[in-house]
């Protein structure tokens, strides 16, 4: 069983099954009426944790960092719902309920907790008056304030890319007659029509798009630790005492 010192160190923190199975995170602890004694522990569970469940922490102990307690995951979460009043009490039935899933002799516990001088103060036979105050226990509570997402799309960009291109033109080459060409020059007809054909090439610029990984993106999350002061209310109890003074003692 924790202690009342122990609550801060619990919120929000993991709560370990029998196997060593996480749970969920603690979000509340609840307090017995009688003993003031920590008594149920609502672990946040389902996806997101967007569940309350309640399990007994009579028998629950803090290892390391997280909560552990002497029951199955599947048990925890399929404790039967119950509702929590306004100033975070739990009834008497929805008690009764939570006493029976989890096999505790509601009776017994019950009679225990009532009995005549059972960790209170009504009923005690000496001449003391206890003084009490209230304490203001701050824990954590994680919640979703944003998210973020990447978002991959297409846009279309003009480029520009300066490459050379040939093309063929024609010259015309004249060459006088000379012993060395004469008789290539003589071989035909001496006098006569012809043609001759010249096909002339040029290039020219193609362009073709392929595909590339150039760069990965991915999102993280960094954590980040900031002081913030929590201000709040607690009552105390003040005691007086009113003795008479000399003077009336010496009027009697």
């Amino acid at each position: 069983m924790i202690t009342r010192e122990q609550i801060p160190t619990v919120l929000d923190h993991p709560v370990y099954d029998t196997d060593d199975n996480k749970i969920g995170d603690a979000r509340h602890v609840f307090l017995d009426d009688v003993t003031g004694q920590p008594e149920w522990v609502s672990v946040k569970t389902g996806l997101f944790g967007t569940s309350e469940s309640f399990v007994p922490i009579t028998h629950a102990s803090v290892v390391e960092d997280h909560l552990k307690v002497p029951y199955p995951k599947d048990k925890v979460k399929d404790a039967p719902n119950v509702d929590v009043d306004a100033g975070g009490h739990l009834s008497e039935q929805e008690e009764h309920r939570l006493y029976e899933y989890y096999g505790f002799d509601w009776d017994a516990a019950w009679q225990q907790a009532n009995r005549p001088g059972a960790d209170r103060e009504a009923g005690t036979a000496d001449d003391a008056m206890t003084r009490s105050e209230e304490q203001m226990h701050v824990g954590i509570e994680r919640q979703e304030t944003g998210r973020a997402r990447l978002r991959k799309y297409v846009v279309t960009e003009d480029v520009q890319q300066t490459v050379p291109v040939r093309h063929e033109e024609v010259r015309v080459e004249r060459e006088p007659v000379t012993d060395a060409n004469r008789d290539a020059a003589t071989a035909g007809p001496d006098i006569s029509e012809a043609e001759h054909e010249v096909t002339l090439h040029a290039e020219r610029p193609v362009t073709q798009t392929e595909a590339e990984p150039v760069e990965r993106v991915r999102l993280t999350t960094d954590e980040q630790t900031e002081q913030e002061t929590v201000t709040g209310k607690v009552r105390k109890e003040k005691i007086e005492a009113d003795v008479p003074d000399e003077e009336d003692k010496r009027r009697r």
